[in-house]
């Protein structure tokens, strides 16, 4: 049994997550550390551009991309702290894909957009886990995935 199977054998987990149905959000946004502010912006709102996603709040050093406020987004920004913006290790945002075109369909317009491939559109764990992988612009690691 690999890693992640491992992490995936607990079924009872899988349908939770297979069935869950829109209630209070527990995720705001999340954040990524970029080193060219106005190249992460027109990356992410061009890769979503499909799911409505455009500049919902721009501060200077961090925007804000999503639909709209009050739905989880995602905040790209210049660190507070000045310092580099780096990738970490096994950090990963993880967006969800309406099946698995979709997660294709993604994939290969990031790779477009100047991602690299982390991995390949596929089928992860057999009935449970398909995902594609890429590292944006500044090495932050992206997921598109369906549970299925």
């Amino acid at each position: 049994m690999t890693a992640g199977s491992a992490a995936c054998a607990n079924s009872t987990a899988f349908t939770a997550i297979r069935n869950f149905k829109k209630g209070p959000d527990m995720i705001g946004y999340t954040t990524i550390g970029v080193n060219h502010m106005e190249r992460a912006k027109t990356f992410y709102t061009d890769l979503f551009a499909d799911k409505g996603a455009k500049i919902v709040v721009d501060m200077g050093r961090i925007a804000f991309i999503g639909t709209q406020r009050g739905e989880p987004m995602l905040a790209v920004c210049e660190p507070f702290d000045k310092e580099a913006p780096n990738a970490g290790n096994g950090g990963m945002i993880a967006f969800v894909a309406n099946d698995k075109a979709e997660a294709e369909t993604l994939y290969h317009k990031a790779i477009s957009l100047g991602a690299t491939c982390d991995g390949e559109p596929g089928q992860r764990i057999p009935d449970r886990f398909y995902g594609a992988y890429v590292r944006d612009l500044d090495g932050n690691k992206i997921c598109f995935f369906v549970f299925g």
